[in-house]
C-alpha cells in the first residue's frame, strides 16, 4: 500500500464511492437486520441512532469518500526543507504509519471512513466492528473490497475481523510485531478495554464532555440557539453539549429562557442552586457526577460561574479534552478562551457539533484523539502518517 501510486489509490476511492451507491439496497437491508437485533436487545436510543442508515446517510458516506479522494496527496510530501550553511540539504518526507487496527462500536459509517482515510494515507487497516452493526459492516466492507479490486489493489488491504468476540480484540491489540497503531472508537468501556490490553500504541478518546460557556458579553439569542443545536440536534454523539456554563452577569437573562426552551424540547436540566433559583422547580439538583457526565441523551448540566477564570477552571477540572465553545461579543475574552482552554477543539460563537472531521475539512475522521500524541482532536488522513528525515549531501562527512 505504501508503494501504490497516488493515482491508483485515488481510483480505488472513486470506485468505492461508486460501489456504495450501487449496493445501497443491499446495505440498507443489512442495516435493517442490525436495527431489529438492536431493538430486541434493548439498546439505548442514542446507540440505535448511531446504527441507523438510510439512503441520505449512505450517500453522505459516498460523498465523504469522494472528498477524501480529492484531497491533496500526502504520501511523499516534502516538508520543512532547509539547507545548512555547509550545503547539506535537510527535509522531512511524509510517509504512511503502517498497519492500523481500528476497533469500533455502532457507527457503520466508521467502516468506510476508516478504510478511505487509511487508503488515502497509504496504510493498510484491520477493522473490528461491533456485534450491533455486524451485518451492515460486512455489506459496507464488501463494497470497499470491490472498489480496491477494481483499482488493482489487494482487497486484504482493508481486512474485516470476522469475529465479534472481545477475545478477538485482546488478540488483535497485542500484535505489536504486526500492527503500528490502534484507534478505538466507541464507549468508554470499549476504549478502556483496548488501552488496558494493548501492546501497541493506542489513540484514546474516553468520552466527550463538551462545554458551552455563555460569557457576560454573550448575545443571549445566539447562546440559546447554540445551546439547542449542541444538545438537541443529535444528543447521542460525542460532540453534543453536556454542560452549559453561564456567567453570573448574564444568568438572569439567559437561564429562565433556556429552561423554558429546553422544557419545550424535552431536555432535562440538572443545575446548581443558582440555576434552580432562576430556572424554576423543574430544574433537578446537580451533583459532582453531573459535571463529569457524558449523558448522550436529552439531559444537560448547567452551572453559573463567576467569570472566565472560573469557567476555564471548571473545564480543566471536569472536561475530557474534547470540545468547548465560548459565546461572547468580547474579542479579548474570546481570544483568551481560545488560547488558554486546552481541549482538542475550541470554538467561538459556534456549536460544538462542528467538532467533526468532515465539518473541519478532513473529509471524514478516523477518530478523535484526546491524548495529544501524536495527533490531537479529529484525525483525518494526515493523522495516519508520520515523517522521516531526508538528507542530501555531496560527499559530506561529519567532523
Amino acid at each position: 500500500m505504501a508503494r501504490a501510486p497516488a493515482a491508483t489509490r485515488t481510483r480505488a476511492l472513486e470506485a468505492i464511492a461508486r460501489e456504495l451507491r450501487a449496493r445501497v439496497a443491499t446495505i440498507l437491508d443489512a442495516n435493517r437486520t442490525d436495527l431489529v437485533g438492536a431493538e430486541q436487545r434493548g439498546l439505548a436510543p442514542a446507540m440505535i441512532d448511531r446504527l441507523r442508515l438510510d439512503e441520505p446517510r449512505v450517500e453522505a458516506i459516498a460523498r465523504a469518500v469522494e472528498e477524501i479522494a480529492a484531497q491533496p496527496e500526502l504520501v511523499g510530501r516534502i516538508e520543512r526543507a532547509e539547507t545548512r550553511s555547509d550545503g547539506l540539504a535537510l527535509a522531512r518526507m511524509r510517509i504512511p504509519l503502517g498497519v492500523i487496527a481500528i476497533v469500533y462500536e455502532a457507527r457503520p459509517n466508521g467502516t468506510v471512513d476508516a478504510a478511505a482515510l487509511c487508503l488515502k494515507a497509504g496504510t493498510a487497516c484491520i477493522l473490528r466492528g461491533g456485534a450491533e452493526a455486524f451485518a451492515a459492516n460486512r455489506a459496507l466492507g464488501a463494497a470497499v473490497a470491490a472498489g480496491l479490486a477494481a483499482a488493482g489493489l489487494p482487497p486484504a488491504a482493508v481486512t474485516m475481523v470476522p469475529s465479534t468476540d472481545r477475545d478477538a480484540i485482546r488478540a488483535l491489540v497485542q500484535l505489536d510485531d504486526l500492527i503500528d497503531l490502534c484507534i478505538p472508537r466507541g464507549g468508554e468501556g470499549l476504549i478502556r478495554f483496548v488501552a488496558e490490553h494493548a501492546r501497541v500504541p493506542v489513540i484514546k478518546h474516553y468520552k466527550g464532555v463538551c462545554h458551552l460557556y455563555v460569557h457576560a458579553a454573550a448575545d443571549v439569542e445566539m447562546a440559546l440557539d447554540l445551546a439547542e443545536n449542541g444538545k438537541v440536534s443529535r444528543p447521542g454523539v460525542c460532540n453534543a453539549v453536556e454542560t452549559i456554563l453561564v456567567d453570573r452577569a448574564v444568568a438572569p437573562a439567559f437561564v429562565p429562557r433556556l429552561a423554558a426552551r429546553f422544557a419545550e424540547l424535552g431536555v432535562e436540566i440538572r443545575g446548581d442552586a443558582e440555576v434552580g433559583r432562576l430556572g424554576g422547580p423543574a430544574i433537578a439538583a446537580a451533583t459532582d457526577d453531573d459535571w463529569a457526565a457524558e449523558y448522550l441523551a436529552l439531559i444537560v448540566a448547567v452551572r453559573v460561574v463567576d467569570g472566565l477564570d472560573q469557567a476555564l477552571a471548571h473545564i480543566e477540572r471536569w472536561g475530557s479534552d474534547h470540545t468547548e465553545s465560548i459565546v461572547t461579543a468580547d474579542p479579548d475574552a474570546a481570544e483568551r478562551f481560545l488560547r488558554e482552554c486546552g481541549s482538542s477543539t475550541v470554538m467561538h460563537n459556534a456549536s460544538t457539533r462542528f467538532a467533526d472531521g468532515g465539518q473541519l475539512g478532513l473529509g471524514a475522521e478516523i477518530g478523535i484523539s484526546t491524548t495529544r500524541l501524536h495527533a490531537y482532536g479529529p484525525m483525518g488522513a494526515e493523522g495516519l502518517t508520520t515523517t522521516k528525515f531526508i538528507v542530501r549531501g555531496t560527499g559530506h562527512v561529519r567532523t
